[in-house]
């Protein structure tokens, strides 16, 4: 880098060169150091795909276990009760509000269904269940609603990186 920056024609005196085979020097030098410095960023950008992909990967085995679970509570609602004899509906509507008063953060505890369901909710209702007030409630809807959007952000990039890698050659 310090021989890049010098003036040629120092670097020239110095090395007892012409002021243009030091100008083919400099530029040498400073392809070296633009290859390195591409590499350097294929290698980050390798790394963040591949971590990437771990995370998508452990995010659609929990969906297909979270869908898993759905399917079993839904097969139970068919029928009208669970084993208990109480409404798997209600249960799952209990288990939110749990979460939502006990939680410092529930939008970060919450599934991505139950983030829509909170978001979806009548704010009155949600406030009125939580024994809030509106403000609270709505705060606490526009921050689900915010996770929500991020989480479907993080989605859509990992499938545009997955998209992008398929028709390339897989790199060693």
């Amino acid at each position: 880098k310090v021989l890049i920056d010098v003036p040629r024609s120092d670097l020239a005196e110095e090395l007892a060169q012409s002021q243009t085979q030091t100008q083919v020097l400099q530029d040498t030098l400073q392809q070296v150091l633009d290859r390195r410095e591409e590499e350097r960023q294929s290698r980050q950008l390798l790394e963040l795909y591949l971590e990437a992909l771990k995370n998508e990967d452990s995010i659609l085995s929990k969906v297909a276990e979270s869908e898993a679970v759905r399917r079993k509570e839904m097969d139970v609602v068919d029928a009208g009760v669970s084993s208990t004899g109480t409404s798997v509906k209600t249960a799952l509507r209990d288990q939110i509000l749990v979460a939502l008063k006990e939680k410092p953060a529930p939008e970060l505890c919450l599934d991505s269904q139950d983030l829509e369901l909170v978001v979806k909710e009548d704010t009155e209702a949600l406030a009125s269940a939580l024994g809030w007030d509106k403000q609270k409630a709505e705060a606490l809807q526009q921050a689900c609603d915010q996770e929500l959007s991020k989480r479907l952000q993080q989605v859509q990039t990992l499938h545009s990186l997955r998209s992008m890698s398929k028709g390339k050659k897989t790199l060693p």
